[in-house]
């Protein structure tokens, strides 16, 4: 059974399993008084389209699929659900006349939802008492967990089954079992979903009494494991479909991808046309314009293929349109209309058996055309493998190289639909993709790629992730800052969540930001020296008295119209990274001696150490304890990244000096903390995905200096020296030690294709000497260049060109400093100028560039701390 109804002037699809008479009055509808009441209190709109027909069923006490647009919503279940639990009549085999209900939601976020939603609303019922489990991985919380007298439990897959190890008693007592957002928990936790059915299903066989068992399953899409669901653990549900993209899936629509040329989609629609003679169907042939349609009807005649027009220019009417295709069918020739999407609406079509969309669909257009087959939707659950070739509806897209702009979204649903997708959508989408990502270049860095290492769903993240320089390098950390990576203070001032901070790098001799905040406080203390600013402009820097203390602020943000003297204006703590919004004229002229000292404010991120579940997000509970742990207190780091003002940190340990004895205690490390409160987990693929994202640096850096390369000089390349005087001069005698040095003049690059990288650095020292190690397999085409201060390198290798380019912080005596090639690496002698040692290799930080730790020979106040 399905149908349509008319809701206002917008027509809305259902699909149903069995026919549910919809309770669109809140009034009329199946739930308490007092419910009714807390949701007019609440101002609750609804019920909407989707509530009319779930509610009743849900109400009923049957077993209900619900997919729909809104089927994230959890008032599709919370309202009838909470009136079930007031029926005492339903649990009388209960020994306290109290039924359980189990809601099983996708991650914690969620979770604390429906609870804040059930304790809203059950404000209205008598005796509930909902109940949110969270246990993490710690053993000993599932043990203490008491159910007794809760008659409502919210948790995820994940915890439930931790709590089922230590207790599973209440299981017995469970009425009614809701699995929020189905396809979420089936596509990312279905195993454990299909662990608790199974448990469900026994602990209700061997329940005493004839009990209420229902299950309710609401989301947003149809997903293959809601058949055995339907098949093995509900009784005979009401399934409910207001998504005809859905529904199509669920009633087994065969969908069809044809790869063609533009320029021959009409061949390729008269083969498709040819199975219809044998097989008479009837057939929509969509186009996206008025011009197009009398091309393709012409076409059509042209091969004795019998036709149908309708467009908006048509002079026959819906009506006539209509009568005529229906006669052809019943005649038993193909019905064939070729037609506009906008004509569908006028046509009302719902029994056509096939629909070829000859242009390309957008995601909104291509339910609508769906919607046309409705009638030929199988009603009943079926295995596809046994049922595809009996299936009445077919949908065939016509896939050229013109298909690119809503690729993306199609290609998803066709996924989603498990149908056959020929390579050439992969590649399509693939280009789509890229040209998309490249859209966000002004976006900021994706919080989650940084924080832990990967994005979830890239194609939907509003947020960049690739380097743009302009960006991520406008401002970098000064050298000075990070004088030795190994070991620096950092003072955390914001915590945005367990592992990601903002705060402050602090020298350990005479920090320069604490002189300056001394200085400010002290000259603001003048009142005489506390000037207003009358103009408040964007991007300047002002002070900012707070209390006892001064700072200095950056306006991020001011009012579209500023009509007013006085205005709220958002403004940024540059020296600590958090923001606020103040009146304009608490804003104060800061002179310039003030605003020489860079912006102090750096991102930290702590790495390595992630949610546990693969929960998105922190728990609050997390990040509420680290932030007591560690705000305002001094934290010993190693450096592992930085980018721009980004720091990555492994490990981040609290301190505390005790000046006395000269010496700092470590007592806590972060990530540690953060593992013991049993909601982290070991994140090991953090450091290498920040590595191969800070890599991109190099990257797009040397090839910018290509590109000005190759507009600049490209008339020289032709006057290079042959190709003996560029290549490698080794003896064969003594080809693993042989000495390399680059020509004046510059290499022909446009011969050969090549990726650009730049290798991994080691660096070690004695007295006299300096060695680097650059990781590079069979390099090839070596050059390497050494100046004063400077070391220039590049080499080919498995078809990419490395290049090397490191400002020296000391300088090296050139003639004497040598580069020498082996099969795994190439291995550069600098040679000191002045004896003694170096306390860092570079000017400016290098991501790629770290010690040799193995090799590295240091006295004992010298060493790197290794905490954690």
């Amino acid at each position: 059974f399905q149908s349509f109804q008319s809701v206002g002037k917008e027509k809305n699809f259902v699909f149903l399993s069995k026919k549910i008479e919809p309770s669109s009055v809140l009034e009329t509808a199946p739930l308490f008084d007092g419910l009714k009441k807390e949701l007019v209190r609440n101002k609750f709109p609804g019920p909407t389209f989707t509530e009319s027909y779930c509610w009743p069923p849900v109400a009923w006490g049957c077993d209900v699929v619900a997919i729909s647009q809104q089927g994230n919503d959890p008032l599709l279940y919370i309202p009838p659900v909470l009136t079930l639990l007031q029926l005492k009549s339903d649990y009388q085999a209960l020994p306290n006349m109290s039924g359980v209900s189990l809601i099983l939601c996708p991650g914690w976020k969620k979770a604390q939802l429906v609870f804040d939603l059930l304790k809203t609303y059950g404000k209205g019922c008598r005796r509930l008492h909902p109940m949110l489990i969270i246990l993490g991985q710690k053993k000993e919380a599932a043990s203490q967990v008491e159910i007794q007298g809760c008659e409502v439990v919210v948790t995820t897959p994940y915890n439930l089954l931790r709590l089922l190890e230590h207790n599973t008693g209440f299981l017995c007592r469970l009425c009614h079992l809701v699995l929020d957002e189905i396809e979420v928990l089936f596509s990312d936790t279905a195993e454990q979903v299909f662990a608790i059915l199974d448990c469900y299903k026994k602990a209700t066989a061997q329940a005493q009494g004839d009990l209420l068992h229902q299950i309710i399953a609401v989301g947003t899409q149809w997903n293959k494991h809601i058949t055995p669901l339907v098949k093995e653990f509900m009784n005979d549900p009401h399934i409910v479909i207001t998504v005809i993209e859905e529904a199509a899936i669920f009633g087994n629509v065969h969908q069809v991808v044809q790869p063609c040329m533009n320029s021959n989609r009409t061949a390729e629609l008269l083969k498709i046309l040819d199975f219809t003679q044998r097989n008479p169907q009837k057939v929509l042939v969509f186009a996206d314009s008025v011009t197009e349609v009398e091309m393709i009807h012409k076409a059509l005649k042209r091969n004795s293929v019998v036709s149908l027009k309708k467009h908006k220019e048509s002079k026959c009417n819906a009506k006539c349109v209509l009568e005529r295709w229906r006669k052809m069918h019943s005649s038993g020739t193909p019905a064939v209309l070729v037609l506009t999407d906008d004509c569908l609406q006028s046509l009302g079509i719902r029994d056509a058996t096939c629909v070829i969309h000859f242009s390309f669909p957008s995601p909104g257009v291509f339910g609508q055309r769906l919607q046309s087959m409705s009638d030929n939707i199988c009603t009943g659950i079926k295995d596809s493998a046994v049922d595809q070739e009996h299936t009445k509806a077919k949908s065939v897209i016509l896939l050229t190289e013109n298909s690119s702009c809503h690729a993306p979204g199609i290609l998803h649903y066709l996924k989603h639909a498990e149908a056959e997708i020929p390579e050439e959508f992969y590649d399509l989408t693939a280009r789509v993709l890229e040209s998309e990502e490249n859209e966000k270049s002004s976006r900021p860095l994706c919080a989650s790629l940084k924080t832990f290492g990967i994005c979830r769903n890239r194609t939907v993240c509003p947020d960049r992730h690739q380097i743009n320089l302009s960006i991520d390098m406008a401002q970098n950390i000064a050298a000075e800052m990070i004088e030795t990576p190994e070991r620096v203070t950092i003072l955390p001032l914001l915590v945005i969540h367990a592992t990601n901070y903002f705060g402050r790098i602090v020298k350990k001799q005479k920090d320069q930001y604490t002189v300056l905040a001394k200085e400010m406080n002290d000259y603001f203390k003048v009142s005489g020296h506390r000037i207003s600013v009358n103009a408040v402009e964007k991007s300047v820097f002002y002070g900012l008295h707070e209390g006892a203390n001064c700072h200095r602020v950056q306006v991020v943000e001011t009012p579209a119209e500023d009509k007013e003297n006085v205005c709220k204006v958002t403004i940024k703590y540059i020296d600590e990274g958090r923001t606020s919004q103040v009146n304009s004229d608490q804003l104060l002229h800061l002179p310039a001696k003030f605003k020489s000292l860079p912006p102090q404010a750096v991102e930290i991120v702590v790495c390595r150490v992630k949610p546990i579940d693969n929960e998105v997000e922190w728990n609050p509970k997390v990040t509420d304890h680290i932030n007591h742990k560690i705000k305002g207190k001094l934290h010993h780091a190693k450096v592992v990244h930085t980018l721009g003002r980004t720091v990555w940190v492994d490990p981040m340990v609290g301190v505390t000096n005790l000046p006395t004895m000269k010496m700092w205690i470590n007592e806590y490390n972060i990530r540690s903390e953060i593992l013991s409160t049993g909601l982290g987990t070991d994140n090991p693929e953090h450091t290498g995905e920040i590595k191969k994202l800070c890599s991109q640096v190099a990257v797009l850096d040397h090839a910018q200096s290509l590109e000005h390369f190759t507009k600049e000089d490209t008339a020289g390349l032709e006057e290079v020296s042959s190709p003996q005087d560029t290549s490698i001069q080794e003896n064969s005698a003594e080809s693993s030690n042989s000495s390399v040095t680059l020509p004046s003049s510059k290499p022909s690059i446009t011969s050969r294709s090549f990726q650009t990288c730049h290798p991994q650095v080691k660096w070690l020292q004695d007295k006299m000497t300096v060695t680097l190690k650059l990781q590079i397999l069979r390099a090839t085409d070596t050059k390497c260049e050494f100046s004063r201060e400077k070391v220039a390198f590049s080499a080919y290798s498995e078809g990419k060109l490395y290049v090397v380019d490191l400002e020296l912080y000391q300088s090296v005596i050139a003639e004497k400093s040598t580069c020498v090639i082996k099969d795994t690496e190439a291995v550069i002698l600098l040679v000191k100028e002045k004896k003694g040692a170096w306390c860092k290799l570079l000017k400016n930080k290098n991501v790629h560039v770290s010690l040799d730790f193995e090799h590295w020979e240091e006295s004992e106040d010298e060493k790197p701390f290794t905490v954690g």
